[in-house]
């Protein structure tokens, strides 16, 4: 039998009330007004892999990552670490056990970082907090290991954040990261706010620190061209539902949803082939008051009267899901 997920996403949900105060509803006689940032997002991450969730922005990646970690209750679903709901209040005592296992590495590594601490501080505040060294030499020790590990020197714990470049920041938070000995770090755009030379040294760290710790991910971003080189597996967003979920090489040979065929178009084609591309028109729609049917339909080309009137399922399509009538009725 295979071994069960590490991660498990089912049926995750997230409405966020955007209404008005009370006396202004009265005054102006609004109604209540609700925004569905995530609907039914269901997935599943094993040890040792990556799952990538892609799409523009405002499609609820950064609220799935939230739920995940545990940084934001679902409105309905349920995540489970390791056999154990996240969400459950009976088990809360297990809960607690788990935030070492878990960690996160944020957009914006100078915003993520407290500017009146050292580095050695920032580090060692996670080790400190689980208890998981015995004394102030061992736990400066690990500080030290820790930044050789992210390519830093451990004379670097003296300095304070804003002494280092974007790069080197990055660096030192997915030391912060480490410092707990985690199985799962959720990773929310963290090369996005990078120079792109300093942007490939990040990602080849993070591969070359899973393959040794035997990390796993769950990666937002909405460049393809990275998340072709980080994931196992990519899940499509788009106005908080997933379209299309399939390994990566399949999903980039030979994309179905063309909300992704749309993605991957956008992409710079290095090797000039020639080949048409169809630029994506429009905005994504507004979450408050979503388009009946299928929400890409007034931006898709393959759109029909179906799409216009009926939610579209996500079905099975080999090792894919696609969630698309002009791909079930076999007009993609």
């Amino acid at each position: 039998m295979s071994e069960p997920a590490l991660v498990e996403a089912q049926g995750l949900s997230r409405v966020f009330d955007v209404s008005q105060p009370w006396l202004n509803r009265m005054i102006e006689g609004g109604g209540r007004a609700y925004l569905k940032a995530v609907t039914g997002v269901s997935f599943s991450i094993a040890r040792g892999e990556t799952l990538a969730l892609v799409g523009e922005s405002g499609s609820g990646k950064s609220t799935v990552a939230r739920m995940v970690v545990g940084l934001l209750p679902p409105t309905a679903g349920r995540v489970t670490f390791d056999g154990i709901d996240m969400w459950a209040p009976a088990r809360e005592a297990e809960r607690q056990k788990l935030r070492r296992r878990l960690q996160m590495i944020f957009q914006d590594p100078f915003a993520s970082l407290n500017p009146r601490w050292r580095v050695d501080r920032i580090i060692a505040d996670p080790i400190r907090a689980f208890g998981l060294t015995a004394d102030r030499g061992e736990t400066e020790a690990r500080v030290g290991e820790l930044l050789r590990l992210v390519g830093l020197d451990p004379a670097d714990g003296t300095k304070y954040p804003h002494e280092f470049s974007g790069g080197q920041r990055q660096r030192i938070c997915i030391a912060r990261a480490l410092s707990s000995n985690p199985d799962f770090i959720v990773c929310d755009e963290p090369t996005s706010a990078l120079d792109v030379s300093v942007q490939a040294q990040i990602l080849n760290l993070m591969r070359d620190l899973q393959d040794k710790l035997g990390l796993s991910y769950l990666f937002i971003s909405h460049n393809l061209a990275v998340v072709r080189h980080m994931a196992t597996r990519i899940g499509v967003m788009y106005l908080g539902r997933i379209v299309e979920h399939a390994p990566v090489n399949e999903l980039f040979e030979a994309p179905r949803h063309p909300y992704t065929r749309a993605l991957i178009d956008a992409l710079p084609d290095l090797s000039m082939s020639g080949r048409a591309r169809k630029v994506i028109e429009g905005e994504i729609p507004n979450p408050i008051q979503p388009p009946p049917g299928c929400a890409f339909h007034p931006r898709c080309p393959l759109a029909f009267d179906r799409c216009r009137s009926e939610l579209p399922l996500l079905l099975p399509y080999g090792a894919r899901q696609v969630a698309c009538h002009a791909v079930e009725a076999g007009r993609a």
